[in-house]
């Protein structure tokens, strides 16, 4: 399989490659641990909003930051490659950073979309985007999914006795 993992230095030339060609890039992120169906439904929703995805991963440092230090259960490297796997993926950056915002200022996405946990008007980054003149959206299915759910339900089914 062929890399698509970037390095945020990356970023700039893949946005100016992508103005270029006529191509707008959306950008989806997060965290991406046990990945399940939830996730797959955001990110092809995502893709939807744009010819170019690309989606940020908190690396394991910015996971631990907003989870706690029991997470992620599933390695940096691990999660960024099951991403690049998916068909409607076309890049992946790892970043270290407490929230999306130096993803955001590197690759200056034309839309920048989380999932169905948020709305238009309370996507924390929303007013980095808008500054550049990019717009922000949701996509997915309702938020049905959890990993944080997932882990309990493993933790619970560990605990019961045969």
């Amino acid at each position: 399989m062929t890399s698509k993992r970037l390095a945020l230095a990356d970023l700039s030339a893949l946005r100016e490659a992508a103005t270029r060609a006529g191509r707008t890039i959306a950008l989806a992120n997060g965290v991406f641990d046990l990945f399940h169906v939830g996730h797959l439904r955001y990110l092809a929703g995502a893709r939807a909003h744009a010819d170019l995805l690309v989606v940020a991963v908190n690396s394991d440092v910015s996971t631990r930051l907003n989870k706690g230090p029991s997470r992620p259960v599933v390695p940096e490297a691990e999660r960024a490659e099951i991403l690049e796997a998916l068909t409607c993926v076309d890049h992946v950056v790892l970043f270290d950073s407490k929230d999306v915002v130096p993803v955001i200022r590197a690759l200056r996405p034309d839309v920048h979309v989380k999932g169905t946990d948020y709305t238009p008007e309370t996507i924390p980054e929303a007013a980095e985007v808008r500054a550049y003149g990019g717009r922000v959206a949701v996509a997915g299915d309702p938020k049905d999914h959890s990993t944080s759910e997932l882990i309990d339900k493993l933790k619970l089914a560990n605990t019961r006795t045969p």
